[in-house]
């Protein structure tokens, strides 16, 4: 099973998404078919928890915070939204998909929702996995992938290097098996 984390802390979280968006252009840029979804670079964030989640296969942005009205200033997840860009995302996952990426593991993952039915149709398919995973959530990734864990460092030589080999491995035992 090739599926990696990069487990940060609370306050990396932008940093690790922006990681993520990068690594994913270059895959997307250097032809690379992909499936998930990444905080997008393109949609203007006039407040901090204002989320954007762009699908890797087409481009196409959703926004999936919800303002809050006042009295109560911010916003919180849009779950429905956030299941408008999973299906979205689920819906270009095929054989000849080469990686996933996955801009977090988060609540709604750990809870069996969001994400995760992608996550696992990637692993059934033998598709290489790459996420970000909060640290308060890492009891829920341990339970849901198994001891079996491989986190990467904030480094984008390494996640370069991990997908590069993860995928060349995939597209190897994806051969033999037919």
């Amino acid at each position: 099973m090739n599926v990696a984390a990069i487990l940060y802390e609370g306050d990396q979280g932008e940093l690790t998404d922006a990681l993520l968006t990068d690594v994913a252009y270059q895959f997307r840029h250097a032809g690379v078919k992909l499936a998930g979804a990444v905080q997008s670079k393109s949609a203007p964030r006039p407040n901090r928890c204002e989320m954007t989640l762009e699908d890797l296969a087409t481009g196409q942005c959703i926004k999936t915070s919800d303002d809050r009205a006042p009295p109560e200033p911010g916003c919180r997840l849009d779950a429905n939204a956030l299941e408008d860009s999973v299906g979205l995302a689920a819906s270009s996952l095929d054989p000849a998909t080469e990686l996933v990426i996955i801009n977090r593991f988060g609540k709604r993952e750990s809870d069996g929702n969001g994400f995760r039915p992608l996550i696992e149709s990637a692993v059934f398919l033998q598709v290489p996995v790459l996420v970000g995973l909060k640290r308060v959530h890492f009891e829920a990734w341990r339970d849901f992938v198994g001891d079996d864990l491989v986190f990467l460092p904030q480094r984008r030589e390494d996640i370069l290097g991990w997908c590069a080999a993860a995928m060349s491995e995939s597209a190897a035992e994806r051969a033999a098996a037919s």
